[in-house]
C-alpha cells in the first residue's frame, strides 16, 4: 500500500474517531496541531488503525509517536513488511 494511501485512510480513521469530518493531516502534525487529539482519541486511533490495518500496535510504540509521518512509518513498515 502506498504511503499516500496510507495517510487517506488515515485521515478518514481520524474523522470517525474524533467526529470531526474537517481534519486534513499532514505528515508533521502532531497531537498540538489537530483539535481533539487527546489522550483518549489516541488510544481510540490506535484500536482503529489496528483493526483497520490488521496489525498490531506495542503500548511503547504508541507512546513513541510524535507526529502522523510516525504513525504512517509504523503502519508501513507493518504492512509492507
Amino acid at each position: 500500500m502506498k504511503r499516500e494511501e496510507i495517510l487517506e485512510k488515515l485521515c478518514e480513521l481520524f474523522h470517525e474517531v474524533s467526529g470531526n469530518g474537517t481534519i486534513q493531516l499532514q505528515e508533521a502534525d502532531t497531537a498540538e496541531d489537530v483539535e481533539g487529539w487527546d489522550s483518549l482519541t489516541h488510544v481510540q486511533l490506535v484500536v482503529a488503525i489496528q483493526q483497520e490495518f490488521g496489525i498490531t500496535v506495542s503500548a511503547r510504540e504508541m507512546q513513541n509517536w510524535r507526529c502522523v509521518g510516525e504513525i504512517l512509518d509504523s503502519i508501513q513498515a507493518k504492512i509492507n513488511g
